[in-house]
């Protein structure tokens, strides 16, 4: 079967002007594409793309625009060719910050998209069930986000997102604010339940290690104004292992990845983990 082409981003820029009147250039001429991709069997299985680079290189305003909550100062943003104009259920956003509603609990809030999509309790009541084992949150359905730890509500995030089962999942630096035990933790559960949904994802970090362990292909951006500056296929299959990040492999593909950002020097900062 034919890879189907999920994401589309056609000379893409955007400027914005600052309060003082400055005319700022943050993406200029930004194109790629992201395809739905099948296995040799015929199954659908998704793909993982990263989107490196230095922090303000304008990663999280590609993921708005594809969202729909921004829209690009020329160019066109396409998912399943069709151009997008605002929010739809075909696309699920996870955001660095927290975004559980505090006054639900953790299995209500897993099933706060599935209530407002007409899925019946019975069947929703099932994918709650299912999500929440998956993040590793069983015993604490009844829980409030307050009461939870920083990994925790953002595997809520996560459960909340999936569990509308959309085409392709935006993640905007999810694991930012996690410490680097957690951080390790939950990129093996989002892979691990990723697998099973078949999603496209789009992930944004500055983290050089994470986005070669999660992705298939990983996209290089430069400084501002932010361009893509190398697609990188990633070499390793799945599933992946922490112990992989030992390899040399990994380990001289960190350092090519580095070397790329070096020859576009500017502003803004990338992080390599230890």
């Amino acid at each position: 079967m034919a890879n189907k082409t999920r994401i589309s981003l056609r000379n893409v820029s955007r400027t914005f002007v600052s309060p003082t009147g400055e005319r700022v250039e943050a993406l200029r001429d930004v194109t790629f594409e992201v395809e739905d991709i099948y296995s040799s069997q015929g199954r659908d299985v998704g793909e993982f793309r990263v989107l490196l680079g230095p922090s303000g290189c304008g990663k999280s305003t590609i993921l708005r625009f594809i969202a729909g909550l921004d829209r690009p100062s020329s160019g066109e943003v396409l998912v399943n060719g069709m151009g997008v104009t605002g929010p739809g259920r075909d696309r699920g956003m996870v955001f660095q910050k927290y975004t559980s509603f505090p006054w639900l609990t953790v299995a209500d809030n897993i099933a706060y998209g599935l209530k407002l999509h007409g899925t019946p309790p019975v069947e929703r009541q099932k994918i709650v069930a299912h999500l929440i084992k998956g993040v590793g949150l069983s015993g604490f359905e009844k829980a409030y986000p307050e009461t939870l730890s920083g990994g925790m509500q953002q595997r809520v995030a996560i459960a909340r997102t999936l569990a509308v089962r959309p085409e392709v999942i935006l993640m905007d630096e999810p694991f930012g604010a996690l410490d680097a035990q957690t951080r390790s933790e939950t990129q093996q559960l989002l892979l691990r339940i990723w697998e099973e949904t078949a999603s496209t994802v789009l992930f944004v970090t500055h983290d050089v290690e994470e986005g070669i362990y999660l992705a298939d292909r990983l996209f290089v951006l430069s400084p501002r104004p932010g361009t893509i500056v190398e697609d990188i296929p990633i070499p390793f299959g799945r599933p992946r292992e922490p112990a992989l990040k030992q390899g040399k492999e990994f380990q001289d593909l960190e350092e090519h990845v580095l070397a790329c950002l070096r020859r576009t020097p500017g502003r803004g900062q990338v992080r390599v983990s230890i």
